[in-house]
């Protein structure tokens, strides 16, 4: 189901009926917004069968290992779009997080991408396109996508609480959503129907995120020295990004309770500190999720400013 994005989705549908299709997409915007979702429903519009329910011959997915898209992935690849599709009318590929292709797996895609093969379809889902070297996007036809509104947000929340009512016998989405738990889910996605579906289909994700929260609270009262102690902490555990993201969320909503509300004042943060805080968290997000930066030393560096 295709959440918000209206005008994007509608581009592509149009697409496909008149079949005037590019060799290659480019779908750009931070992360959750519901990139790939959209590509998996435009691939199966083009299919015309779900591909989600069964593993498709002509459909070829690609993700980062370790962080990093390898040569040898795309070298398969290309392999594999050299064969002729099996049953659709045409073979889809979707590189997903492309930012990730290192530099010699770019350059052996953009071979690809000089010398398309016949009936072959490529959708590069990135959050950073920056990373991508400019021949790479020009190339592209590119498609930006951007925050949801909230109104859409909540009317999906509320259409799955209500599903999720009426059939109390499936359990894949959890027990379902309160309306005020709709209210808060909406609010705190912040325009990214991936994160809003991610509440949705975990409920416990939200007691997790205040147990962060409050944590967050009381090392930002700590000494610098117990908040090292913390970023150590956190190095050990699996979900540090997951952590980040609801930091800034946090501090997000400082900020805007602060321009809503002028004459309300936090008592420990300026409007110059939460810039240069929500600046420090997304830095550090993104050094971890593209980089082998020393996660203990980035977290230190976040631990200054809080």
């Amino acid at each position: 189901m295709v959440i918000g994005h209206q005008k994007q989705w509608q581009f592509l549908k149009k697409s496909a009926e008149l079949e005037k299709l590019s060799h290659a997409y480019l779908f750009s915007g931070q992360e959750k917004l519901g990139k790939k979702t959209i590509a998996i429903e435009w691939i199966s519009l083009l299919f015309g069968e779900n591909i989600q329910k069964k593993l498709h011959p002509d459909f070829i997915l690609i993700g980062p290992i370790n962080r990093e898209i390898q040569i040898s992935q795309i070298r398969d690849l290309n392999w594999k779009l050299s064969l002729k599709p099996s049953i659709a009318p045409l073979k889809v590929a979707i590189i997903d997080q492309a930012h990730l292709m290192n530099e010699e797996a770019q350059n052996c895609f953009l071979k690809t991408l000089e010398e398309p093969k016949g009936n072959t379809l490529l959708i590069l889902i990135t959050s950073h396109p920056e990373f991508l070297f400019p021949t790479i996007l020009s190339r592209c036809q590119i498609i930006k996508f951007y925050p949801v509104e909230r109104k859409e947000i909540e009317s999906y929340l509320r259409t799955r609480a209500l599903a999720k009512r009426e059939d109390k016998r499936s359990s894949s989405t959890g027990q379902g959503i309160s309306e005020n738990e709709v209210k808060v889910i909406a609010d705190i996605s912040l325009g990214r129907p991936g994160a809003a579906i991610d509440f949705l289909k975990n409920p416990q994700k939200l007691e997790s995120r205040q147990r962060v929260i409050k944590e967050l609270i009381e090392i930002s009262n700590l000494s610098l020295a117990g908040r090292f102690q913390y970023a150590g902490k956190l190095t050990k555990g699996s979900n540090v990004r997951e952590i980040l993201e609801i930091w800034l969320s946090y501090f997000r909503e400082i900020l805007l309770k602060k321009c809503l509300t002028p004459g309300v004042k936090h008592p420990n943060y300026s409007f110059l500190k939460l810039k240069n805080i929500l600046d420090q968290i997304q830095n550090t997000n993104f050094l971890l999720s593209t980089t082998n930066v020393n996660s203990r030393l980035a977290l230190e560096i976040l631990m200054l400013d809080l």
